[in-house]
């Protein structure tokens, strides 16, 4: 039992530290990516661009309430979701929407380079600005609507301490479904997939793209997306791995009754999580590949 308050105070060291420090590294470095992106004609106009900034705008929203919200509750014991009823619906609802339109917008760029490098040119009626939007608008609208459930069977539930509630769900069958489709399957596996297949297959068009009879300006703007794009899938693919094997491993062994098991899970979960947080911060070498431009 003497090593779990050690487990604790390692998690809330590394969550505290790692986690402000990739809170301001996302607020600084999203904007930029912003900024470099609206302010070229050549990325306004690029689907996969669109894509990119679409993800880079929810991504840095998203740290304040997702992030910031994580820091505080397990960094330093503050649970804002159990002081009001509002935020115990409105965050679960937030972060659900945001991780999923982030990795979804992060898989059609990937699919979408994919498309723009394949040398039979019908692929490329696909590569459309106009369409990019309306798929947005639409994955939006479907993650909304998906999001539902997470305001009805998120509630505060009294807690064994006198005056105090916890935010959680209230419903087995949701929190079944949370555990192993939206977690294991939708925030992770499924994109992670998307992600490295048609990364590996954007590769290997763009090696042969030389050999085309294609514009000059056109080739390079596709290398540098494609760069681009493989630069997030490999950190994503870093980013979510730790939180694949925690939540298979979560559902394998059930819930332990063992306390000292119970901080070690604690503990995992933590670090898989704000490792996670990587996903949604933008590295300055993805700046730098959009700048070069």
């Amino acid at each position: 039992m003497t090593d779990s308050p050690l487990y604790t105070i390692i998690s809330q060291q590394v969550i505290i530290y790692l986690g402000f420090f990739l809170f301001i590294a996302g607020i600084i470095g999203g904007p930029l990516v912003l900024i470099v992106f609206l302010s070229l004609q050549t990325f306004r106009q690029n689907s996969c661009a669109f894509y990119l900034t679409v993800m880079s705008i929810v991504n840095t929203i998203h740290l304040f309430t997702g992030l910031l919200t994580f820091i505080m509750i397990n960094g330093f014991a503050i649970n804002w979701t159990n002081m009001s009823p509002f935020y115990c619906k409105f965050r679960p609802l937030y972060v659900q929407l945001c991780i999923l339109v982030s990795f979804t917008c992060m898989c059609l760029a990937t699919i979408d380079q994919f498309l723009a490098t394949c040398s039979n040119p019908r692929w490329h009626r696909w590569n459309n600005i106009k369409l990019a939007r309306y798929i947005v608008i639409g994955t939006v609208i479907v993650w909304i609507l998906h999001g539902i459930p997470f305001v009805i069977y998120y509630n505060d539930t009294p807690s064994s301490i006198a005056g105090e509630s916890n935010c959680v769900i209230t419903n087995t069958i949701f929190q079944n479904y949370y555990i192993f489709f939206n977690t294991a399957v939708l925030s992770s596996i499924l994109p992670v997939t998307i992600m490295i297949v048609f990364g590996i297959l954007a590769y290997r068009n763009i090696q042969h793209i030389a050999y085309r009879a294609v514009p000059l300006v056109r080739r390079e703007l596709d290398k540098q997306l494609t760069v681009m794009v493989l630069v997030q899938v490999f950190y994503d693919v870093l980013a979510v791995t730790p939180l694949i094997i925690q939540t298979i491993y979560f559902i394998v062994i059930g819930n332990p009754s063992n306390s000292l098991i119970d901080k070690k899970l604690i503990f995992i979960r933590n670090i898989a999580t704000i490792l996670f947080y990587f996903h949604f911060v933008v590295r300055i070498s993805y700046v730098k590949n959009v700048v070069i431009y």
